[in-house]
């Protein structure tokens, strides 16, 4: 099974990802305030379910604390451009991501053991 799709998201980062399930391949570009990385992954059969679920879980704490960093810092600029209610907002966004984060340490601690 193959299937591509774009995300667009309003927070100026857009990003892109292309997945492939056939031998288990993903590609994934992201563009963050100015500059982008691509991450690319090609996993064969042999891998454990939780081989599998700890390089995801690793790739997703990476990435949304990327969005953490990013959310905190439109923050302050908000606050400084006298936006305080976006400011706040984006203050509890980066809040909740660092919760996200810290969930996502907690299952990849679980598989670790």
């Amino acid at each position: 099974m193959t299937h591509d799709h774009d995300h667009d998201h309003s927070c100026s980062q857009p990003h892109s990802h292309g997945h492939s399930h056939e031998g288990h391949s993903h590609e994934h570009g992201h563009s963050h305030e100015g500059h982008s990385h691509d991450h690319g992954h090609s996993h064969g059969s042999e891998m454990t379910l939780e081989q599998k679920l700890a390089t995801l879980l690793t790739h997703w704490i990476d990435h949304n604390d990327s969005h953490k960093d990013n959310f905190i810092s439109w923050a302050e600029k908000a606050k400084q451009g006298g936006m305080t209610e976006v400011a706040s907002c984006l203050e509890q966004a980066g809040s909740l991501s660092r919760e996200v984060t810290k969930k996502l340490e907690a299952a990849l601690k679980a598989i670790s053991g």
